[in-house]
């Protein structure tokens, strides 16, 4: 395998960035299927390398893993600040296509924030990701409202969806009603996981809503031990999907 840092600008951010990209091992045929692999809030790009073995997880496998930075921005188009739906959404698949050998039908996972992410540009590009996997995620992130704008981090948060975002853009609850086709979509949460109410509100609502969907609940808590074990179950969710 290799291992490649890639700097541009992107036009969405108006800024430069970064992405880390691990690509197959040339014994392993291409074109290759892509998996965006997305952080949480207080990481960057670098920080699913640094924190778990996610290149031996995906050793032999035709596929390429893109780690995009996504700031703090939840992976949305904010009200007041960065594109970032924009930039990795619609942005970064192009470059990717452009800079890499791939083919159709992508996934996408993340954790906290980024599990939030995944499902979001999941559901947002149906058409380019057939599977999303969630760890930990804060996938209400966008429903529930921010009126105590007193706190530094509820007036960070109402800038990027507003303090009544329940039914817009950013609502996972009401996107994943509206998106055709529908991604396969798989999310855990750790029982000891300050999120897990929030994970178990969210299989609440696909459950009476009936949208198909794998949730699971292990031991553990917000920490990278939890993910680095059950990044594998991603893993194995997406090749099952992508047919890989």
């Amino acid at each position: 395998m290799a291992l490649c840092e890639v700097r541009y600008f992107s036009n969405a951010l108006e800024k430069q960035t970064s992405v880390f990209a691990i690509l197959p091992d040339p014994s392993v045929p291409g074109p290759y299927r892509v998996m965006f692999l997305l952080h949480g809030l207080s990481d960057d790009h670098s920080i699913w390398l640094r924190r778990t073995s996610i290149e031996r997880y995906v050793d032999g496998l035709p596929l390429i893993v893109v780690m995009p930075d996504g700031g703090r921005g939840f992976y949305c188009d904010a009200i007041e600040g960065y594109a970032y739906a924009t930039a990795l959404g619609d942005e970064l698949p192009t470059l990717v296509e452009h800079w890499f050998s791939t083919r159709p039908g992508w996934c996408v996972s993340g954790l906290s924030m980024g599990g939030y992410g995944a499902f979001r540009l999941a559901l947002d590009h149906p058409d380019r990701f057939l599977s999303a996997t969630s760890h930990s995620g804060a996938l209400l992130f966008g429903h529930h409202p921010f009126r105590d704008l007193s706190q530094p981090t509820t007036r960070e948060f109402a800038r990027i969806v507003g303090p009544e975002p329940a039914g817009g853009a950013n609502d996972l609850l009401d996107l994943v009603l509206r998106a055709e086709p529908l991604p396969a979509l798989r999310f855990d949460c750790g029982q000891e996981d300050f999120l897990l109410e929030a994970n178990r509100a969210f299989r609440d609502h696909l459950v009476a809503n009936e949208v198909p969907h794998e949730y699971e609940e292990f031991p553990g808590s917000h920490e990278w031990s939890y993910w680095d074990e059950h990044i594998r179950e991603s893993l194995s969710f997406h090749r099952r999907n992508l047919g890989i």
